[in-house]
């Protein structure tokens, strides 16, 4: 039995489209993965900011809830509120000197 030129190109070609339809699929479903990780990444990024804003909503909460309550005539604060109030302070500045500096360094980051 002798094979023609087309017959041993036509067997030649069938592990080759084979192996070629297996990569294909292979890089759409890792396309698929990235833009799903992609999806992942903006949702984890915005948690992240709504996270430090509600934070920080919570500390000026704080901060007037304590300076309403100092200027009543009637309410003796005691040190606890001056400290608990020089605390949250001393931490939102904190915050915001990190997140500071965290965005200066991606700005020039390679």
């Amino acid at each position: 039995m002798t094979l023609t030129v087309w017959q041993i190109i036509t067997i030649m070609s069938v592990p080759s489209a084979i192996t070629g339809f297996c990569f294909w699929a292979l890089e759409k479903k890792l396309e698929r993965r990235g833009k799903e990780q992609d999806k992942r990444e903006e949702a984890r990024k915005k948690n992240e900011l709504l996270l430090i804003k509600s934070t920080t909503a919570a500390i000026a909460l704080g901060e007037a809830t304590a300076r309403a309550v100092q200027r009543i005539p009637d309410t003796h604060c005691n040190g606890e509120m001056h400290r608990a109030l020089d605390y949250a302070t001393a931490v939102k500045h904190e915050q915001k000197e990190f997140l500071t500096q965290q965005g200066v360094e991606n700005l020039y980051d390679d």
